[in-house]
């Protein structure tokens, strides 16, 4: 509640820059970042052609900024904020990009996409497995990393900043754990993995045009109308705008993950079991994709019984929406990273990125050749610029060497989330007893390994046609 004393101690000057303009400084530093990456990457061929993130570049950028600020003795960026605005921003993306509503896409066959989801769940049980590998050697070396460390490998090459972000936070918090990533640790090997992404990408195309596989195309790519606007929609102009509706749904779908996380972290207080509270706030992405999924059959639903006369989602704009939170996250993510912890978990950043993208490269280039003969350098650059980057990192890749769709590679991508959602379950419902303790870590460890085995078995079978066989259709050579 707000009483008048409250409204009368506010004051236009410096004394309120906490309380008043702190946040909004902060977010007005990540888009200016943001805008002079951008600018940075038309202007450096390199950059551009290797594809590398303006956002990315800009919180490098803004990272460097800091480090000379408070060379200074200047501390104007707020660490705690741009840790706050990475979490957010994740869960907001997945709500966006989840209340799109689903259009029919050409597929091969489902083999194709199960496949591909196949190689996102095998990438990340090996990534952890490599990963939990490093940080174990590290902890019977004699030094004083968290023996579950390496888990962080798969957050941050396939997760991205905000995942990465989340665990290192909960782990940090975790007693008898000895690890003090800060967030810190998580985000400079999600950062590390962008950079992966672009220069494995760029040296792979270029590998490959010199021998002939690859052969530029031209770009012919022509925008319709109901790329921008569905049939029966709301008016972009009306007593409320249109994006307005667009921002306002996506935050009822956070508020209603929020819900969520409170019920759990509740069931911590009931039942005295801490697992709860880390389950409610560990994976608020997913709780705003279950979230944002029930709103959206509500209102198809609504639609269907003629309660709703217009169509309310655009799948444009939640585009637009997931795009703006996404890159917010990358800037912020990297600017979050606190130098100062860095030092003292280099050598385990190094090793663990090391092993994992030498260990990512192998393993998708051997099954992406092995499952898609005929478009096998798409399925690579798609897939692996998502498990080392983002999505986004892979469907630009793909842009660059089939810039008009040609292969099937697009829409098996697509279709190939959900079950690439199941095949990485386990993985993130087994953080919690990874980090348990050691006993739970080698479980967990033989788990992980376990699952890599059947998944790496069900694509060789499946490949060879031994289990299922792939229904080609028009599409598909």
């Amino acid at each position: 509640m707000i009483y008048a004393s409250d409204a009368s101690s506010w004051a236009f000057d410096l004394s309120q820059y906490d309380t008043v303009w702190k946040l909004l400084v902060q977010i007005a530093f990540l888009l200016m970042f943001l805008l002079i990456g951008n600018m940075i990457r038309r202007l450096v061929p390199f950059l551009r052609k290797g594809n590398v993130p303006s956002a990315l570049i800009g919180g490098l950028l803004l990272f460097l900024f800091e480090l000379m600020l408070d060379a200074l003795g200047v501390h104007i960026i707020d660490k705690r904020i741009m840790q706050i605005i990475t979490y957010h921003a994740l869960a907001i993306g997945f709500i966006a990009m989840s209340l799109k509503a689903n259009k029919k896409e050409k597929s091969n066959s489902a083999l194709s996409s199960i496949q591909n989801g196949a190689i996102t769940g095998g990438t990340y049980m090996l990534q952890a497995v490599m990963g939990i590998v490093v940080s174990i050697i590290f902890f019977y070396a004699g030094t004083s990393l968290f023996f579950d460390a390496g888990v962080l490998l798969p957050l941050g090459f396939g997760q991205g900043p905000g995942n990465a972000l989340t665990w290192d936070l909960i782990f940090t918090s975790m007693k008898d754990t000895n690890f003090h990533g800060e967030g810190s640790v998580g985000l400079t090997i999600a950062s590390i993995g962008f950079i992966v992404a672009s220069v494995v990408g760029v040296i792979y195309i270029n590998i490959f045009k010199h021998k002939g596989e690859i052969i530029p195309k031209e770009k012919n790519i022509t925008r319709n109308v109901t790329e921008f606007i569905d049939d029966n929609e709301i008016e972009d102009s009306d007593s409320v705008d249109k994006t307005s509706i667009q921002v306002a749904i996506v935050a009822v779908g956070y508020a209603m993950s929020f819900g969520i996380m409170v019920f759990f972290a509740k069931l911590t207080d009931w039942t005295n079991i801490a697992l709860f509270n880390s389950v409610a706030w560990g994976f608020n992405f997913i709780w705003g994709v279950i979230s944002a999924t029930i709103i959206k059959l509500i209102m198809g639903l609504l639609y269907k019984k003629k309660v709703l006369k217009h169509k309310y989602i655009n799948n444009y704009q939640m585009d637009r929406i997931s795009g703006f939170a996404f890159d917010m996250m990358i800037v912020a993510g990297v600017a979050a990273i606190d130098i100062k912890v860095l030092k003292e978990y280099a050598w385990f950043i190094v090793a663990v990125s090391l092993v994992g993208t030498i260990v990512t490269i192998v393993y998708v280039r051997l099954m992406t050749k092995m499952c898609f003969k005929d478009y096998q350098h798409e399925a690579f650059l798609t897939n692996f610029g998502t498990l080392t980057g983002t999505a986004s990192n892979g469907m630009i890749f793909l842009r660059e060497i089939d810039p008009n769709y040609e292969t099937p590679m697009s829409s098996v991508f697509i279709v190939s989330q959900l079950p690439a959602m199941i095949f990485v379950a386990p993985l993130l419902l087994l953080l919690n007893m990874s980090a348990s303790s050691l006993t739970g870590c080698f479980i967990a460890l033989g788990i992980f390994a376990g699952l890599f085995i059947l998944y790496t078995t069900f694509l060789v079978l499946s490949s060879k046609g031994i289990i299922f066989k792939k229904r080609k259709l028009n599409n598909e050579a």
